[in-house]
């Protein structure tokens, strides 16, 4: 009868696990949408990709390769990102660990006094005293032992969060890679912005001296009453303006080095340099492969696509917490009351066994908003995903219109430099035979100018976009 009553209570309580385990909330999960179209626009669809190109065979300046040389070795921020990297690696060695069982050692000294009108000490009929055979009192306890419990992981609760863990750290190093990119980009961009400033401070220098000579001519005229003391103040003023330019551009260049030296990580000095290289061109073959090439190219995409599987196994590991859990727990020691007796055996030798379902019966409302909330995080990372694909896509397409019309800008405004320049010599002719105004003169050379200063400003907006293609195609972290 004691027996049937026994099979009665463990069948109640194993009907109380699975019932537990069941009441599982209905969560919509989606589906990450990897679709790209077939082509860019304007494009062949030839798979050559200059993404695929190493940095250094896509970069041909020997100042600029060493400048990322040694960017890559001490830039702080990317030795912050290999630190996350690091604490990700620790982390999947602490989700293998959990897989194992958890053993220690115990060794412990202990002293009782038992009441003897106590339900201890009056039961207990080891303390019956006998003559020539009294128990200590008080009692020592001395005790070294092994313990050891395990979790089986039936439902994968344990490996999945391993699985999680491990691809947050790929995820991490994908990171990594992003910020390298994204380095890479950032010091040839600024190395390409200070050679157009040197060239734009040598073109404000000549034009320094073309002012100046202006100058001297008109003061010879001035005393030669051909013109007034308003024309000579004009030409002053034009002369004191261009210098005032030139010391504009000197901060510029500056503050550039700087920002050169921070990504470097190091403290401000010159930036050796090959101005001439200001005029050469990256890449003579613009070859952007397919759009598909994206989702394996790009750090920032794949890094997306890693956070999504993490996010999905977070998911299963919450659910398996509505599920019963299984332990097993175990020790194997000795312990006696005197320390010579422990290595008495079998008297002194203590083991146990024992292994344990628990379920969650009651107040449930954490492991339900924990398990939620995990799917909440994956329809999140399969947005970001698509996201991702869809902003590398764009980027890619608006460098592309960016390169075929700055080229077309490029040719417009080296023609305008070229008629402006052949204006100045027109103007000071006309102006020395009393055939044009000063102002002319002087509106001449403001304009050539302007106009040579933006085609040296073109010309970086060139660079700057094909750094930016290379950077948006997934180049520069291999």
């Amino acid at each position: 009868m004691l027996k049937k009553n026994h099979h009665k209570i463990l069948g109640l309580a194993l009907l109380s696990l699975v019932y537990a385990s069941c009441k599982i909330p209905a969560i919509v999960q989606k589906t990450e949408n990897k679709t790209t179209p077939t082509a860019y626009v304007g494009s062949t669809g030839d798979t050559a990709n200059i993404g695929q190109i190493k940095w250094k065979d896509y970069f041909k300046d020997h100042y600029l390769t060493n400048l990322i040389d040694t960017a890559l070795l001490h830039n702080q921020e990317l030795s912050i990102t290999l630190q996350e990297i690091e604490i990700a690696r620790n982390e999947v060695r602490a989700r293998k660990g959990e897989l194992l069982p958890n053993v220690g050692l115990k060794a412990g000294v202990g002293l009782e006094k038992v009441g003897r009108y106590t339900s201890q000490g009056a039961g207990d009929a080891s303390t019956e005293i006998k003559p020539g055979k009294e128990m200590p009192e008080p009692l020592p306890d001395y005790l070294v032992g092994l313990y050891a419990n395990w979790e089986v992981d039936i439902w994968h609760k344990l490996r999945n969060s391993k699985k999680s863990a491990y691809t947050k750290y790929l995820s991490s190093v994908e990171g990594k890679n992003f910020v390298v990119t994204s380095l890479v980009a950032e010091v040839a961009n600024s190395y390409y912005e200070l050679l157009a400033l040197d060239n734009q401070l040598d073109m404000v220098r000549k034009n320094i001296e073309l002012q100046s000579n202006a100058l001297a001519v008109v003061k010879i005229q001035k005393e030669a009453t051909r013109v007034t003391e308003l024309a000579v103040r004009k030409f002053e003023a034009e002369v004191l303006n261009s210098r005032s330019l030139e010391y504009d551009i000197l901060q510029k260049i500056t503050e550039t080095e700087n920002k050169i030296n921070f990504l470097l990580g190091r403290y401000p000095q010159h930036i050796a340099r090959d101005k001439s290289s200001f005029d050469t061109s990256l890449a003579t073959n613009l070859s952007t492969g397919i759009p598909s090439q994206l989702l394996g190219n790009r750090p920032d995409i794949k890094q997306a696509e890693l956070d999504l599987i993490a996010a999905k196994l977070d998911v299963k590991v919450a659910k398996a917490q509505f599920y019963p859990s299984f332990g097993i727990s175990a020790a194997l020691g000795f312990q006696a009351f005197n320390p010579s007796y422990l290595v008495k055996t079998p008297e002194s030798v203590l083991y146990s066994i024992a292994g344990d379902v628990v379920a969650p019966l009651i107040n449930r409302n954490a492991i339900k908003a924990n398990y939620l909330t995990a799917n909440a995080k994956q329809i999140q990372a399969v947005f970001q995903y698509e996201r991702s694909i869809l902003n590398g896509y764009i980027e890619v397409a608006n460098q592309l219109a960016s390169i075929g019309n700055l080229n077309k800008s490029y040719e417009l405004k080296t023609k305008q430099v070229q008629a402006l320049t052949q204006s100045i010599d027109i103007s000071n002719d006309l102006f020395k035979s009393s055939r044009a105004d000063y102002l002319e003169v002087l509106m001449t050379q403001r304009d050539a100018l302007e106009a040579k200063l933006e085609l040296i400003e073109t010309k970086k907006q060139q660079l700057n976009a094909m750094v930016k293609i290379y950077q948006a195609l997934g180049g520069g972290w291999n």
